[in-house]
């Protein structure tokens, strides 16, 4: 029996800050420099929103969707790099929120940004090995970025929900590969408040090299080619790189468009290619096929080949809150809330 997608949501915040606004604060044209990462704006999240919150507003617009029972749930997995606790799981107050607990088993994961799609694997492995029902992954972040380093204009906030398991399956999961060396082209060590990167470096020997590989693995293990595909999702740490290394592969613009999402809400880490897979999903027909593939510094890549089923009619039934009404419907602020909002004004700093 084939493992794969029951159910599915995801959550974007309401606040958003164009890059114009961020590069006037710092004496540059934001406008243009968002351009040349291929972004408009991004979203930011409210003072009173974190990993958790947004975790369990993905989980809850999932478990709208479809009629399983939380109690049978028996993982949850919250892949971020921003867990609000460093000693504290997310993972438990999600299964708390959704009422899935206490029959379960629960942890918070860590690979940048493809924290996500490696939960999705571990749910596809215990659901496969029938060591539980159901299980769910979750892909979400309030990413950072250093005042007027160019992150800042593409950290964003964001989370998606995917409930794995063998019956009533909107989407069928027909393998996944993964591609991992210790590329060292992103990180933040303990008690620092903003990751550091390697600029350039992090593009070809990080990013592209481990894209391409983990792709090339996929189609040689599937058999198949980029036009056998309705739809292909990359990680998008920008507009640029996910459009180039697709267009590389010979995917067509078609094919690329409502998988990328970093133009208009930013980079949201670990909640990249799971919004991606949300949206695209949203706009799927039963048959489509969708060829996903994730990138985290430090550095891997998850590779996923996709099959929508004709469930997925049904899943737009349920109480299905579509992603685009959290894309298309926010609030601009200028940079001083926005500072106020991601706490980059401290006491100690002034």
């Amino acid at each position: 029996m084939p493992v794969g997608i029951v159910s599915y949501g995801g959550y974007v915040p309401h606040y958003r800050i164009e890059a114009g606004a961020i590069g006037a604060v710092w004496g540059v044209d934001g406008t243009a420099r968002g351009k040349g990462l291929g972004i408009i704006r991004k979203s930011v999240p409210s003072p009173d929103e974190d990993v958790i919150t947004i975790s369990v507003e993905a989980a809850r617009n999932a478990m709208r969707c479809c009629k399983v029972n939380p109690g049978e749930i028996g993982a949850i997995y919250v892949g971020s790099e921003s867990h609000p606790y460093a000693v504290k799981p997310s993972a438990t107050v999600v299964a708390e929120a959704i009422g899935a607990t206490p029959r379960l088993t629960a942890a918070d994961l860590e690979f940048a940004c493809k924290a996500g799609t490696a939960g999705m694997q571990v749910c596809m492995g215990l659901v496969a090995s029938d060591m539980i029902k159901f299980g769910m992954a979750i892909g979400a972040d309030t990413s950072q970025g250093a005042p007027g380093d160019a992150l800042e204009y593409s950290a964003s906030a964001g989370g998606a929900a995917f409930l794995i398991g063998k019956k009533n399956l909107i989407a069928e999961i027909n393998t996944t590969v993964s591609y991992t060396t210790d590329t060292p082209d992103f990180w933040r060590r303990e008690g620092q408040t903003y990751p550091r990167h390697g600029g350039r470096f992090t593009g070809t020997p990080a990013y592209f090299k481990h894209i391409n590989s983990c792709a090339k693995m996929l189609f040689e293990k599937m058999g198949t080619k980029p036009e056998d595909y309705a739809h292909a999702i990359f990680h998008q740490p920008n507009g640029k790189f996910p459009l180039r290394v697709g267009k590389a592969m010979g995917f067509t613009d078609r094919q690329l468009e409502h998988g990328l999402l970093t133009p208009v809400i930013g980079n949201t880490y670990s909640a990249a290619v799971p919004l991606g897979l949300t949206n695209v999903l949203d706009r799927s027909e039963p048959g489509d096929r969708i060829f996903v593939i994730s990138y985290g510094s430090g550095a891997g890549s998850d590779g996923f080949d996709i099959k929508v089923t004709n469930n997925i009619k049904k899943h737009r039934k349920n109480s299905w809150a579509p992603l685009s009404e959290f894309i298309d419907n926010f609030e601009l602020l200028d940079y001083a809330t926005y500072a106020k909002f991601r706490g980059k004004i401290r006491m100690g700093d002034v």
